[in-house]
């Protein structure tokens, strides 16, 4: 978070302000000097000599010695908390033409001010060579990032277990925690500031690590997060349709997404063509690609270096066997239900044998240790087998039709009820599409409520419930389809209408445990609010799943 998110935006319940948390112990003064001629701004006299040991875009987590990058936002610019900023510590200010009149009319500033013309632009750059997070002269983990829409969450965790399964130190950075060696740090955003990426990044090279693993979203592409970052192996999952709010377009969407697989932001890639969008990165990219296909036999998948075949059913999870080209095979499982489980847990197998890591070693760490059966909190998380109670993130309509899928016992006259909404402020063309394929794809529809925001929740819930019943009417489907908030009661009523043959699925919340109504914070848990709802009914809940980290 930074302050041109402030005070316009509602403080989050956790994990703000953890930022210093994320530093390094030891961080070597670079001279402001240095600094200007980084980024082409001459600091003149004394100045120069001036030392900055960090970078922060939040006056609220300034340490001394840092430089604050004061940027404007939509309600308030930086430049307007310069003085709290310099009160903390700041040895030094960045900012634009903008911030620089504000602060010459406004305040009386004791530290040198530089001026650039973008400054959000240089702040990846910036914080490497501050935090020298990744430098060319020393060691510093392998550095894994995950793209795409759907997957990059269980990809990364993925990796991370398949690594600790080769016996690496690893770190994590992503949706729900950020892990660097030491306790687990909630995560507020897909991929934080780039500022505390590279903060990251140095304190995981200071604490020996061996690897980290990174959720890249397109907004963190888009809004600079992860610049100055170069990864050493870089992996597409998927493309569908999503965040289009800030896109526009899937082909703005596509470019966003491929600029990752470029010189000087990584090194090699590991692209799925299961669909046209990857056959296309896979074409496009600047830097050399390993395929892979995951499901078909001909076109796309026969010409892929490496195909998923064999699989087959274990329990809820599925066996399956990753081909190359070459002839090199190896044998995997992944406990976690759905085809889309195979194509994540057969992407980070790739990505890791990409880092150079040896096909045998990789073999007998699968064996051994079976990574691909790690709890994911929120991510397809099982909650009771009787009925069986699934929760996940799903919330884009290939997600929402992948885990219904996946969800559908083969046992006659079992049923799946769903439990979903829409996010407010969001792509409003895909309410009335997941509505439609919950239709299509659920026995019982139950529309709620997800994270309204600031927007009318009965104005999306009525959204999502227009698709769902064109679909049933136009189809002449059986489901059932009804409207019921707040979101609790909603998870409630699943329950009492299921039988223990049944599944549930409570979709689009996953690990969260706020949902924020009009710049509240409400306090609420899917898989806390199902497990309550199945033992007030009498059925038994599973043993409450950590993350194995």
């Amino acid at each position: 978070m930074s302050d041109q998110n402030a005070p316009g935006s509602p403080a989050a319940p956790s994990g703000t302000g953890s930022t210093p948390g994320f530093r390094p112990a030891a961080v070597e003064a670079v001279p402001l000097a240095t600094i200007g001629e980084s980024i082409g701004v001459v600091v003149p006299g004394a100045s120069g000599s001036v030392t900055v040991t960090g970078i922060s875009l939040n006056s609220r987590t300034v340490q001394a010695g840092d430089l604050y990058v004061a940027l404007p936002g939509a309600a308030r610019h930086g430049a307007d908390f310069v003085p709290q900023a310099v009160e903390a510590g700041a040895s030094a200010v960045l900012t634009d033409e903008a911030g620089a009149r504000l602060l010459a009319f406004s305040h009386d500033i004791a530290v040198p001010v530089l001026v650039a013309g973008e400054p959000r632009s240089l702040v990846g750059g910036l914080s490497a060579l501050i935090y020298r997070s990744r430098p060319q002269d020393a060691p510093a983990p392998a550095l894994y990032g995950v793209t795409g829409t759907n997957g990059k969450t269980t990809t990364t965790y993925f990796i991370n277990a398949l690594l600790q399964a080769l016996g690496q130190t690893t770190g994590l950075i992503g949706t729900i925690e950020i892990l660097a060696g030491g306790a687990p740090i909630p995560s507020l955003l897909t991929t934080p500031e780039s500022t505390d990426v590279h903060a990251l990044l140095a304190l995981m090279r200071e604490r020996g690590l061996d690897a980290a693993s990174m959720e890249v979203s397109s907004h963190a592409i888009s809004f600079h997060r992860v610049d100055g970052v170069e990864f050493d192996v870089a992996g597409f999952t998927n493309l569908t349709q999503d965040h289009l709010d800030l896109h526009g377009s899937m082909d703005e969407y596509f470019q966003t997404k491929a600029q990752l697989f470029t010189p000087g932001r990584a090194r090699r890639a590991v692209v799925t063509v299961d669909d046209d969008w990857g056959v296309r990165l896979a074409a496009a990219a600047g830097i050399p690609v390993t395929t892979l296909a995951t499901h078909g036999t001909g076109g796309t998948a026969a010409a892929a270096d490496w195909t998923v075949t064999g699989t087959a059913a274990r329990g809820l999870g599925t066996d399956f066997t990753l081909r190359h080209r070459d002839g090199t095979e190896l044998r995997a499982h992944t406990g976690l239900p759905g085809s889309f489980n195979v194509a994540n847990a057969a992407l980070a197998t790739v990505m890791v044998l990409a880092a150079g890591h040896d096909p045998a070693a990789v073999q007998t760490a699968l064996d051994a240790r079976d990574p691909f059966t790690v709890a994911v909190p929120g991510r397809m998380q099982l909650v009771a087998t009787a009925p069986a109670a699934v929760v996940d993130f799903a919330h884009n309509p290939d997600a929402l039709a992948r885990a219904l899928e996946a969800v559908r016992s083969p046992e006659a006259g079992s049923r799946v009820i769903i439990v979903f909404g829409a996010t407010g402020q969001r792509d409003q063309l895909k309410r009335p599409a997941m509505g439609a394929i919950a239709a299509r794809l659920a026995d019982t529809v139950i529309v709620s409520d997800d994270d309204p925001h600031d927007e009318d929740a009965a104005a999306i819930r009525a959204d999502v419930m227009a698709g769902a019943v064109e679909a049933r009417e136009r189809e002449h489907l059986a489901c059932s389809i009804l409207e019921v908030f707040p979101r609790d009661a909603a998870i409630r009523k699943a329950v009492e209408l299921a039988g223990p043959a049944d599944t549930i699925l409570v979709a689009g919340r996953g690990h969260e445990v706020w949902q924020e109504v009009k710049g509240v914070n409400l306090a609420l848990d899917d898989r806390v609010e199902l497990r309550s709802a199945l033992t007030a009914r009498g059925f038994t809940v599973l043993e409450d799943q950590r993350i194995e980290s």
